[in-house]
């Protein structure tokens, strides 16, 4: 037998003993606790929560003594600065709706609880706090309103923000504190770091599209901002936001049992998504440009945290922004939610190069996420770190692939090195050991690892039955699953029972053991989106759907969309067996774009679309239609009536209208609510 099986066969026994390495502690096999079935009188499985397991006791309080809790560097750090809070620490809409919610946090100033890994507690101790910092003269942070962080910095006339977090009312509250402590400052420059949505979703609240158009404020955003922010939040918004939800934990119950942060940040804002285009582009590393007498270099990082991204340096000041490539946690490689892969070979190069251009330059630096970092030795130091830990994942990952071990073998295997583990800025609170290694594989091998036996699985329902049935039915497999959770091998329980789960989605002990299952799995994970997703998992199978507490493809940014972006966002949901004997084309004037004719196809269920030139020589079409941009957003987007629009003159049209008409009958609607726990 070749070392590379001998290894695996010793892995498949590893990998039964712990919750999750990199994101968990490790639980003994064979420790004796009361199983999720033997609940005490009174308790109902299906509505109360489980009780942390002495096996998790066990790991978490092994796990505190392994942490260096003396290192309290980060506290003194989180508080540098400190101005003021917001009091009371909740943001609502103009409705009245709370969007935000700091104070529901507020049992995180006490100890740890028994229902928390250690680490994250201490994580989220420091991620919880809230207000108004001053990290340099003239740089100011607002922290814990969201997310991320929103920097302002004092120009000559007034202040550029860089990054205003998800929500319009978010983003507005923090200007506001600013305002408060500063003065009225106009904003007169917009930042955005990168195309991740709580770095430029709260646009509206600092800025107005007014003050964009009549050259108040540019808004500078590096190459491909709005290619890929589209791509993200609208071609894949309600599946994202739908997962999202469980990885964030937004709308989980808050306290010890329940959401208790999200490693990154607390959680997500639930406001009003918007988007101001960029009006200056940065397209290469060591750009320049000033901005009310504030001078930047700019550092195009593409392919790292996000497709399209950037740090950017202050030479006068000695102040050095990572945007979100450099941060006090591990950061994913893929996010649970969904994303593209990203490179963490490229990651570790481009940390490489801003500790080379600026980092050894830097007295400052500071990211859109969490606390800052102060003196050049230190943040050389915290920047090799986090460029060590990427290329570690990445090039160790490679190794192992190519001796023949596959992503979830290579999940087990991979243990840090002892001074990244030392470190608190490189543990796995957001991004793990586990998923990371897992999309390091994806990016370079894809889905499939190499055995025919896996090439054509049946999907998840049809596998579940046949899997139910070979074990000798429902009731033989929850005996074995209720072994295995009286045994603490919750990995095993909550495969075993998905497997009846998807057999039968009505069985309610299917349901609560794998609730219960997933509890466990939840009270020990380091990593605060896999606490998230247990948790989730588990209160929906309890309590049933709790659908998408954020909007995808909300009105704000869709009205950023180009025309292109229009018609690629309809493409993607034309439903295609409907489609396919429909034949139509259509022109498309959009008047408000210099009379722009855009050609719509649709054949064989695809949607193709393209810009007319004169002389094209094209068939002339079923119909032309023609209206504003604002107008076509609306109408395909947006869902606002044709005929409504037709009638109050926003809309023309000529031709076959006949034909027009069958189009939205093809348009499929996204279902925000879509099942994940259940089949």
């Amino acid at each position: 037998m070749s070392s590379a099986h001998r290894g695996r066969g010793e892995l498949s026994r590893r990998g039964m003993l712990g919750v999750g390495v990199g994101a968990a502690a490790a639980v003994a096999v064979g420790a004796t606790v009361t199983g999720c079935g033997d609940q005490p009188a009174g308790v109902t499985p299906s509505s109360t929560q489980t009780e942390p397991t002495q096996a998790i006791l066990d790991a978490n309080r092994a796990l505190a003594d392994t942490l260096p809790f003396g290192d309290t560097a980060d506290f003194a750090d989180a508080d540098r600065g400190w101005i003021a809070s917001l009091e009371p620490g909740t943001v609502t809409d103009p409705s009245g709706k709370v969007v935000w919610d700091n104070d529901s946090y507020d049992f995180l100033a006490g100890s740890c609880p028994q229902s928390v890994n250690p680490s994250l507690w201490r994580q989220s101790q420091l991620t919880v706090k809230q207000g108004l910092y001053e990290i340099a003269p003239g740089f100011y942070q607002i922290r814990g309103f969201d997310l991320s962080n929103m920097t302002l910095i004092e120009g000559s006339t007034g202040v550029v923000v860089i990054d205003p977090l998800i929500s319009a009312e978010t983003a507005a509250a923090g200007l506001a504190l600013y305002r408060k402590h500063r003065g009225d400052r106009p904003v007169t420059g917009l930042i955005y770091s990168h195309s991740h949505v709580d770095h430029f979703g709260g646009s509206y609240g600092v800025i107005t599209p007014q003050d964009v158009a009549a050259g108040r404020c540019p808004v500078i955003a590096p190459s491909g901002f709005v290619e890929h922010a589209v791509a993200e939040n609208v071609y894949t918004g309600t599946a994202m936001a739908r997962r999202a939800a469980y990885m964030y934990g937004a709308a989980l119950p808050r306290g010890p049992k329940g959401q208790v942060g999200a490693g990154l940040g607390q959680t997500t804002s639930i406001g009003t998504v918007t988007l101001i285009p960029p009006t200056v582009l940065v397209t290469r590393t060591d750009q320049e440009e000033i901005v009310d007498g504030v001078r930047m270099v700019f550092q195009l990082t593409p392919g790292t945290e996000a497709p399209s991204e950037m740090n950017v340096y202050f030479p006068d000041r000695r102040i050095l922004c990572m945007a979100e490539n450099a941060t006090h946690t591990m950061h994913n490689i893929v996010t649970l939610r969904g994303a593209l892969v990203r490179d963490p070979h490229v990651w570790a190069q481009y940390l490489t190069d801003s500790i080379n251009r600026y980092g050894r330059r830097s007295d400052l630096v500071f990211s859109s996420h969490h606390w800052p970092v102060w003196g050049t030795e230190r943040i050389v130091e915290f920047l090799s770190l986090q460029r060590d830990m990427y290329g570690y994942l990445n090039d160790q990952t490679l190794r192992l692939l190519n001796q023949g071990y596959v992503g979830a073998e290579i999940a087990e295997m991979l243990r840090m090195p002892p001074a990244l583990t030392a470190s608190w800025s490189t543990h796995g609170y957001y991004g793990s050991v586990s998923h990371n290694v897992k999309a390091v594989y994806q990016r370079y091998m894809g889905w499939f690892d190499g055995n025919p036996a896996h090439l054509w699985e049946h999907p998840p329902v049809e596998s579940a039955r046949r899997h139910v049935d070979a074990m000798g039915g429902a009731d033989a497999a929850l005996r074995t699953a209720q072994k295995a959770y009286d045994a603490a091998d919750y990995r095993w329980v909550v495969q075993v029972v998905n497997y009846v789960i998807f057999a039968d989605p009505t069985n309610k002990t299917a349901k609560d053991l794998q609730a219960c299952a997933f509890e466990q799995l939840a009270y020990g994970a380091e990593n605060a989106t896999w606490r998230n997703f247990y948790l989730s998992g588990a209160y929906e199978l309890r309590n049933g759907s709790f659908g998408t507490p954020t909007t995808a493809n909300s009105s704000g940014m869709a009205a950023a969309l180009s025309v292109e972006q229009v018609f690629d966002a309809v493409a993607l949901r034309i439903d295609g067996p409907k489609a396919w004997d429909v034949r139509m084309s259509t022109d498309w004037r959009i008047s408000n774009e210099d009379n722009r004719v855009h050609r719509v196809e649709l054949r064989n269920g695809v949607l193709v679309h393209y810009d007319r030139f004169p002389g094209d020589a094209l068939p002339a079409p079923d119909a032309t239609v023609t209206l504003t941009r604002q107008t076509l957003i609306a109408t395909l987007v947006g869902g606002a009536d044709l005929r409504k629009g037709v009638a109050s003159g926003d809309i023309a049209l000529d031709g076959d209208v006949t034909a027009l008409a069958k189009l939205p009958g093809l348009i499929d609607k996204p279902d925000p609510n879509f099942a994940i726990v259940t089949p």
